[in-house]
């Protein structure tokens, strides 16, 4: 009898554990969904795919945050870019990435507009307009890639950035063992962020209730 109780409290704690687990990855962050659908394209193409970083994301991030909503000046006659000093001096900071480890930027898409549109059709239709996005994304010098994406205040316009860097995976864009730091609006990739809380709130909710059910019934069954 013992042993069979045993047995059955191993099978609560691998369920939670299980479930808890599950829960770290359902995630609906279109700044990953982004990075995949850009990653599937360069492998479609032979070429190989990008690291993830998530340092690199969360400056792409600061990067949308600098133009402060304003559409207008995205691309363009008269398009404006953030200085390229703010890398180190103001989007390190926000992210607590260390500025030593920052890596050369070797591309970066940036596009904006009032509609939201899925990561696949903003790849495919909004960052990829001509070719010479088309250089950018199937250069050879990167190896590792970032993505963001941002609404102003949760809403419209929304803008999509992503950056490339030749930097070394898992130690460019450090932060020193620690996570970027998350900020609002907006996501970013790599992060493990649940930047679509309504639909991952219900599934963590029925990954919950799974888990109490089950631990319900086989606490029932030990007779608690």
């Amino acid at each position: 009898m013992a042993m069979a109780q045993w047995f059955l409290l191993f099978c609560i704690f691998f369920i939670s554990a299980s479930a808890a687990k599950v829960q770290t990855k359902v995630t609906d962050n279109p700044a990953d969904q982004l990075v995949v659908a850009l990653n599937s394209n360069r492998t479609a193409n032979k070429l190989s795919s990008l690291y993830s970083n998530p340092g690199l994301a969360c400056l792409a991030l600061q990067y949308i945050k600098a133009y402060q909503g304003d559409c207008k000046v995205v691309g363009g006659p008269d398009g404006k870019k953030p200085a390229e000093s703010e890398f180190a001096e103001t989007f390190a900071p926000n992210c607590a990435v260390q500025a030593s480890s920052l890596a050369q930027i070797t591309g970066r898409f940036l596009a904006c507009q009032s509609k939201y549109a899925e990561p696949s059709e903003a790849f495919n239709n909004i960052l990829i307009r001509n070719s010479k996005s088309l250089d950018i994304l199937y250069s050879k010098n990167h190896t590792e890639v970032g993505a963001a994406v941002s609404g102003s205040d949760g809403g419209g316009p929304y803008f999509w950035c992503v950056l490339f860097s030749n930097g070394k995976p898992k130690s460019s864009f450090s932060t020193g063992g620690g996570e970027p730091k998350v900020s609002r609006p907006g996501c970013f990739s790599g992060s493990n962020d649940q930047c679509n809380g309504a639909n991952t709130l219900s599934q963590t909710i029925h990954l919950w209730t799974i888990t109490v059910g089950a631990s319900v019934a086989l606490l029932y069954a030990l007779g608690v």
